[in-house]
């Protein structure tokens, strides 16, 4: 039986898949973007969160028994709300074996995978092939300012966006809109032409930047340097992803 470092489990989720969901947030990711709005979920160490309603542990080790059991004891009301289990981070991927394990043991219940996309191709389709509907964040296309932003290159996140096509399973593409950075015409141009006409692609999500994030830098312990502008309008040039025939929201 594995084991698995998750930093939150939300219930009664309504934007994290279709339906009320159960959101769980997996530790580690192999991405250090200079946005991300979850920084107690870059690290797979536990850490200690000091809010303003006292302190919290972000980093609670579960066996894969131990939370299927906890997910299958909210089946029947996920099931009646149309919702399901969302497996977000952090970075599932970074945990695959973990994941898998937890899928398999868990009853007659819809699987979102909610991921950037980052890991081997083995591990992408070991999680891919147990998920009803992917989110797939798509950052940057240009994979020097993709390294810039994000502390690694896109190859294997591109190369993955491939084998999601081509697996007939849907998937929403989630675009975080950073000022100057990801909202660029070029940037969201290229975009919209890399995932043009892959099949069981349903939408294109933009997601406006979220200022609040960098708070929460401080009570992790942690130094926000995001790099950019935060002051600057967004660009939300949805007719980039119209003119491209793709279905777009400003989530």
């Amino acid at each position: 039986m594995t084991t698995g470092i998750l930093f939150d489990i939300k219930e009664f989720t309504v934007h994290d898949g279709p339906g009320i969901r159960t959101t769980v947030f997996m530790k580690g990711c192999p991405l250090t973007c200079s946005w991300c709005h979850n920084p107690e979920g870059q690290s797979m160490r536990p850490q200690v969160i000091r809010g303003l309603a006292g302190e919290r542990l972000a980093g609670r080790e579960y066996t894969a028994q131990g939370l299927a059991a906890l997910l299958n004891g909210q089946a029947s009301i996920l099931k009646d709300n149309e919702g399901g289990v969302t497996f977000s981070g952090g970075e599932p991927l970074l945990q695959a074996e973990f994941v898998a394990e937890v899928i398999d043991l868990l009853g007659d219940m819809h699987v979102l995978l909610d991921t950037s996309g980052y890991g081997k191709v083995q591990v992408f389709r070991k999680l891919l092939d147990r998920s009803d509907l992917v989110y797939f964040d798509l950052k940057l296309i240009d994979p020097e300012i993709h390294r810039q932003y994000t502390g690694q290159d896109n190859r294997l996140i591109l190369n993955n966006l491939k084998i999601l096509g081509a697996s007939g399973k849907p998937f929403v593409i989630r675009v975080p809109l950073v000022p100057g950075v990801t909202d660029t015409d070029e940037n969201l141009s290229a975009i919209a032409w890399t995932v043009r006409g892959l099949p069981g692609l349903v939408r294109v999500d933009l997601l406006p930047y979220n200022r609040a994030a960098g708070s929460k830098y401080e009570f992790a312990g942690m130094e926000f340097k995001p790099g950019y502008d935060e002051e600057r309008p967004l660009n939300i040039h949805t007719e980039l992803f119209e003119q491209a025939g793709l279905k777009v929201c400003v989530a």
